[in-house]
């Protein structure tokens, strides 16, 4: 039965006549012949569309991939460029360039700097040298200093290192550090430090060498060399950035001379404010050639104790701690003043109650000897070569092979990284060590971790028969520093 609802819905119209329904399918099977040729040449002209699209697209790809990777100019422009591309190269005496564009730093340098032989910053009265941190980094002289410069700050080391030589009669300027206490040890020389505090209370005293230096942030000082030799100070600042700092000249020129003249009211007023010229050269390290006419006297006045150990600690002098294969003498703080002396108390209450300070330390090895594999809990630790020869050992984050230094070289070991040093040369290594804590300082020695783990644990670690651990000795005295 014909359904003329359903033909009505299909085609709009209704048909009357079984004639009319056979001629209107004749009509629709003709109809879809005829169309039948015009849809396969639409399906023929959209996929011959998509093909030229596609070939389009990919020939596109393939030439943006080449001038990505082929092309330096675009690939320079589309990638960001690494920290050494930054940098253009820079030529030494000979005309090589001292900073290549791809780095080839040995690991090691993450961990020390041949500080000796780094750049000379030379003023009238004696030089400067720096194991830094930098914010431009065109200011390093080559990719060993500024691999160990961004091991320092990367590692968030409270801990600048550099080298100042004063010549006699040569005076650092008063200046103070905006971002960093500072700790020194006058390797050798004598010299005359005044430093004046918030109260303006100020403190003067003579150091000689092996004695160490402490100026609390933001604290005015200066210091004079008062003998016939040179001054060699090791300085440690309390930052991994990069030091600021602001000298008293510096900041005289940089006042108006009005308010200058208002602030100290000399004779002549503004006048003689403008009598003063500014130096073409940095007088950070200072001395006149007419040095002689400028000074009638000179006293080098030595504070009352009391202010005195506030800013200073005869190490030398201090106790000595004495291990089978060395010495260790420490400027620290110790709960209760415990082992320290009335004068050493002193400094050390000082040191702790200041924020970010250092505890110092002399390391003396024997020929042969070793300061057998430790960590730091609560400090990163850096040390600098006075004398002797050493080779170094890190077990860190990542794989170092060991390393050797020499005089006037630096090491940095990074908190929790155990580490050890031994003497190699036939002379004593003797080094200077800096801890970034206030605090009493909080060592692991790798035998005292081994005797407090118990031997069945060692057992299965190490697939030993626990027995066998039973060979590893106890001593009575202490094995930090030790000889074979």
């Amino acid at each position: 039965m014909d359904n003329r609802a359903f033909e009505m819905q299909e085609d709009g119209v209704a048909h009357s006549s079984a004639n009319k329904h056979q001629h209107y399918r004749h009509h629709y099977e003709c109809g879809q012949e005829k169309k039948r040729p015009m849809s396969l040449m639409r399906i023929f002209l959209v996929c011959f569309l998509a093909c030229l699209i596609t070939t389009a697209i990919g020939v596109l790809v393939l030439s943006l991939v080449y001038l990505v990777h082929f092309n330096p100019k675009s690939s320079h422009q589309s990638n960001p460029a690494p920290e050494m591309d930054k940098i253009p190269p820079q030529t030494g005496g000979d005309g090589s360039s001292n900073i290549t564009t791809e780095s080839r730093v040995e690991p090691r340098f993450s961990f020390m700097s041949h500080l000796s032989k780094s750049k000379e910053f030379k003023f009238e009265g004696g030089t400067i040298q720096w194991a830094r941190y930098r914010n431009n980094l065109k200011e390093y002289t080559d990719d060993n200093e500024k691999e160990f410069g961004m091991s320092i700050n990367n590692h968030q080391s409270q801990m600048t290192v550099g080298t100042l030589r004063i010549v006699s009669k040569g005076l650092r300027a008063p200046h103070w550090h905006f971002n960093a206490n500072e700790h020194g040890f006058l390797i050798q020389g004598k010299a005359w430090i005044g430093v004046v505090d918030d109260g303006n209370t100020v403190t003067t005293f003579n150091v000689t060498a092996g004695q160490v230096i402490f100026f609390p942030k933001n604290t005015l000082h200066w210091v004079k060399n008062v003998g016939d030799e040179d001054c060699l100070f090791l300085l440690f600042f309390t930052t991994h950035d990069e030091l600021k700092t602001l000298d008293v000249d510096d900041a005289f020129f940089l006042t108006p001379e009005d308010i200058a003249s208002r602030s100290l009211k000399p004779e002549g007023r503004v006048e003689f404010i403008r009598s003063f010229q500014k130096p073409k050269e940095d007088q950070a390290v200072n001395l006149p050639e007419n040095l002689v006419e400028l000074i009638q006297t000179a006293d080098y006045v030595q504070s009352n104790d009391s202010d005195v150990w506030k800013y200073f600690y005869d190490l030398k002098g201090s106790k000595e701690y004495i291990f089978p294969g060395g010495i260790i003498q420490w400027a620290r703080y110790r709960k209760n003043g415990a082992g320290l002396n009335n004068t050493e108390k002193i400094y050390s209450e000082s040191v702790n109650m200041h924020s970010e300070t250092l505890t110092l330390a002399t390391l003396q090895i024997t020929s042969n000897g070793l300061r057998q594999p430790h960590f730091h809990f609560n400090a990163h630790e850096m040390g600098y070569v006075v004398s002797g020869c050493g080779q170094i050992g890190i077990v860190g984050d990542k794989p170092v092979p060991d390393f050797n230094v020499g005089i006037g070289d630096v090491f940095f070991f990074p908190i929790g990284t155990q580490h050890y040093i031994k003497s190699i040369c036939d002379e004593d290594l003797f080094m200077v060590l800096a801890f970034s804590t206030g605090k009493q300082l909080e060592t692991l020695d790798m035998d005292d971790y081994f005797h407090a783990t118990a031997d069945h644990i060692l057992a299965q670690l190490f697939l030993k028969k626990q027995e066998e651990f039973k060979k590893i000795p106890k001593f009575p005295e202490d094995q930090a520093v030790n000889l074979p």
